[in-house]
């Protein structure tokens, strides 16, 4: 893992630490670990408050797991990452609907464009259509609605970058020799 090679994920790529630059920097193996255990930071505790008071206290505790995401205690509330994989772990504990359809519309557009940001905008935009044809209860449609302006929020450069055309597709493949800088 990065600990264990001494590597601060922020010196490469994009700064982010968030599972995408992890991915383009160190390859696919980390890349796919750094999705697992954030989403699981987010369905763990969604998933536990929901099941012991409710969808409304699951609400807050998802939402909480996303803000510490963007911004994590242990790094003294520097930038952290843009909250996709913790939001998608916190919808399956949620509303599990809601997460696999936010889900299916990130892999339609990530395997159209092979833009992962473009994905996850995509997704965030459908979230809260998604909950209203589902007839999700009020707070998953709060939650739905404020995940989207949150990752739409963290993604204004990428959205830029798409605007101008200078945002990187995503490469599937490990690069070979050292991380990305």
């Amino acid at each position: 893992m990065l600990l264990l090679r001494r590597q601060d994920i922020r010196k490469y790529g994009s700064g982010n630490i968030g599972a995408t630059n992890v991915w383009r920097s160190f390859g696919p193996g980390l890349g796919v670990s750094v999705i697992l255990l954030d989403v699981a930071k987010g369905l763990v505790p969604t998933l536990a408050a929901v099941q012991l008071e409710g969808a409304l206290v699951g609400a807050l505790v998802g939402g909480a797991a996303m803000l510490g995401h963007w911004r994590p205690v242990f790094m003294r509330f520097q930038r952290g990452g843009k909250m996709v994989a913790t939001c998608a772990g916190a919808l399956f504990g949620l509303a599990t609907v809601v997460g696999l359809a936010a889900v299916f519309v990130w892999l339609v557009v990530f395997a159209l464009t092979r833009y992962a940001s473009l994905a996850s905008i995509a997704a965030a935009v459908a979230l809260p259509f998604a909950a209203l044809v589902l007839g999700e209860p009020w707070p998953v449609a709060v939650f739905v609605t404020a995940a989207a302006v949150g990752v739409l929020l963290l993604h204004r450069t990428n959205i830029a970058r798409l605007r101008a055309g200078t945002e990187n597709r995503f490469d599937l493949r490990r690069l070979r020799g050292e991380p990305a800088r």
